[in-house]
């Protein structure tokens, strides 16, 4: 039997896939020192303060620590993701040595982009320069729904639910119920913040530093707050 893909196709017939652009928001894991011996067990601490949240996340490996380094076994690396339930697409970063291993390993090589490594925007001398306008979303944020406002604030007035993602260069201000992700200062600038009236978000983050539900203290919950940067600490205040 000859293999499907030597299949002679007509051009006139319709093709049983789609190829598009799409957009997601994935978690990057600074790799500092692969060999050390609790690297997975401190990993798994890690995760286990927000195990929903992490449980077959997709990750991409940020290895730009690990320039002057040999690498590593990738796929046995990989395998010991997994098993802790996350899932490595990719890496960022590299050296063509490292990208090679990854390669042979069957993650996809990043362009250096919007997976940012904090302490870089740490390091800028000013926030980047936002326009004074504002993306305006008056109807509710559904699950599945990916809302981004580039290199402006975004401003939503209804609910944001479960699964929804919200994405901004500049601030986020939510005036119903903060559910699901909130990802602020998406362009760099340490300054952004996001507002809500009613936090009840699966994670908020400002410039790569987040938190998820789990972590954020029970008295916040329900209530009108205000989420700012400090060095790499998400300070929560009430409106």
């Amino acid at each position: 039997m000859a293999p499907r893909h030597a299949a002679t196709v007509s051009n006139d017939q319709p093709l049983p896939f789609q190829i598009r652009g799409t957009s997601f928001t994935l978690l990057a894991l600074k790799v500092l020192d692969p060999r050390d011996p609790a690297f997975f067990d401190r990993l798994a601490s890690t995760l286990a303060l927000a195990p929903g949240f992490y449980r077959n996340a997709p990750i991409i490996l940020d290895l730009g620590a690990l320039v002057r380094d040999d690498p590593v076994d990738l796929t046995a690396f990989c395998a010991e993701l997994r098993a802790l339930s996350l899932t490595p697409v990719g890496i960022q970063g590299a050296t063509a040595d490292w990208e090679r291993v990854a390669q042979a390993a069957g993650l996809a090589v990043f362009p250096a982009g919007r997976i940012a490594d904090p302490a870089s925007v740490r390091g800028r001398a000013a926030p980047l320069a936002r326009p004074s306008t504002a993306r305006l979303v008056t109807e509710p944020v559904r699950s599945g729904q990916q809302v981004y406002a580039a290199e402006s604030d975004l401003i939503v007035t209804g609910p944001v639910s479960r699964g929804a993602e919200l994405l901004s260069d500049g601030n986020i201000h939510v005036y119903g119920p903060l559910r699901g992700r909130a990802l602020a200062g998406m362009g760099g600038d340490l300054s952004t913040r996001i507002f809500c009236r009613y936090l009840d978000a699966d994670l908020v983050s400002i410039c790569g530093f987040y938190m998820v539900s789990e972590q954020m203290e029970p008295k916040f919950i329900g209530k009108p707050v205000q989420i700012s940067l400090d060095g790499e600490r998400l300070i929560f205040e009430p409106l």
